[in-house]
C-alpha cells in the first residue's frame, strides 16, 4: 500500500525542486569553512547569519521528507510520525527566522535562537569529551511570535491551540506514549507489529497524512525566498505549490483521505 504512482511522481518532483532551491540559497551565503577539530576538521558556517541558519534548516526539511517517505513505504509508521514531529518544529523555526527578516522584526529571542543554534555541542579542546549546556528558546515563545506575526499583536488562541494539539499528538510517537504505541497492535491473532505495518489501514492513514508535510515544506521554501528578498523565486515556488495542490489535494487535504 505505497503512495500511488501519480502522487509519487509529484512527491519526487517536489523533492527535486526543493533540493535545487536549497543549493540556490546555499550559493547566496558565505560557504562553510574548514575548522580544526581535535585531529581532524569539520565544516562550519563562521558568520552564523540568519540566512545560513535557514539554508541548514531547509536541508533538514528535504532530508526529513525523504526519510518520512521511506519509513511510510516500509510500513514503519511510528517512526514516520516521529520524523514528522521533527519536521513540525523545523517548519516553525523556518517561519520564525524568516519573519524576522521579512517584517524587519528581529527580537532578542531571534538573537538567542541563533546564538544557541550555532553553539558547538562539544569543546574540542577538552581532554574528556562532555556536552556543553545549550540554551533553547521555549517552543511556546516561538509559536506566540508566529501567531502574532500572522494574526496581529493580540494573536489568536485558536491558532495556538491548533499548534499545541498537533505537537502533543505527534510527541506521543517521539516519546513512545501508550496510545500511540497501541497503533501498532493488531492482526490475527492480535500482537505488536514490529516489522512494519504494510498493507494495513494504518498505513493508508499515514500515507494521507504525509501530504501535509510536503505541502508545508513547500511553504517553508516560500517564506525563505521572501527572507532572501527574491520575489522571482518566491513567485516560482508559489506557482509550483499551486500545481502540487491541484494535482494531489482538495481543500488543503490529501486526496488519499477516504471520503466519509
Amino acid at each position: 500500500m505505497s503512495i500511488p504512482y501519480e502522487k509519487c511522481l509529484f512527491y519526487e518532483k517536489a523533492l527535486e525542486h526543493m533540493e535545487r532551491t536549497v543549493n540556490v540559497f546555499a550559493s547566496r551565503v558565505s560557504a562553510p569553512k574548514l575548522a580544526p577539530y581535535k585531529n581532524s576538521f569539520v565544516y562550519r558556517y563562521t558568520e552564523k547569519t540568519v540566512h545560513q541558519a535557514l539554508v541548514q534548516k531547509l536541508a533538514r526539511v528535504v532530508s526529513g521528507l525523504h526519510a518520512a517517505r521511506l519509513l511510510l513505504d516500509a510500513g514503519f509508521l511510528q517512526e514516520q510520525a516521529a520524523q514528522q514531529r521533527i519536521l513540525d518544529e523545523i517548519f516553525e523555526d523556518i517561519s520564525f527566522l524568516s519573519f524576522s527578516v521579512i517584517f524587519g522584526d528581529s527580537t532578542p529571542l531571534h538573537k538567542n535562537y541563533l546564538d544557541w543554534f550555532f553553539q558547538e555541542e562539544f569543546d574540542p579542546n577538552e581532554v574528556v569529551v562532555s556536552s556543553k549546556d545549550r540554551g533553547m528558546v521555549p517552543r511556546q515563545k516561538i509559536r506566540s511570535y508566529l501567531d502574532r506575526s500572522v494574526s496581529g499583536p493580540k494573536g489568536s488562541s485558536k491558532n495556538l491551540d491548533a499548534l499545541r494539539t498537533v505537537s502533543k499528538a505527534y510527541s506521543g510517537y517521539v516519546h513512545a506514549a501508550s496510545p500511540q504505541i497501541m497503533d501498532m497492535y493488531g492482526g490475527n491473532p492480535p500482537q505488536f507489529q514490529m516489522r512494519g505495518m504494510q498493507g494495513t489501514q494504518r498505513q493508508a492513514e499515514h500515507r494521507a497524512d504525509i501530504w501535509n508535510y510536503f505541502y508545508r515544506g513547500i511553504i517553508a521554501f516560500c517564506h525563505t525566498a521572501k527572507a532572501f528578498g527574491d520575489d522571482e523565486l518566491f513567485d516560482s515556488i508559489r506557482k509550483f505549490e499551486a500545481e502540487f495542490s491541484q494535482a494531489t489535494s482538495s481543500g488543503y487535504q490529501s486526496n488519499d483521505w477516504p471520503e466519509e
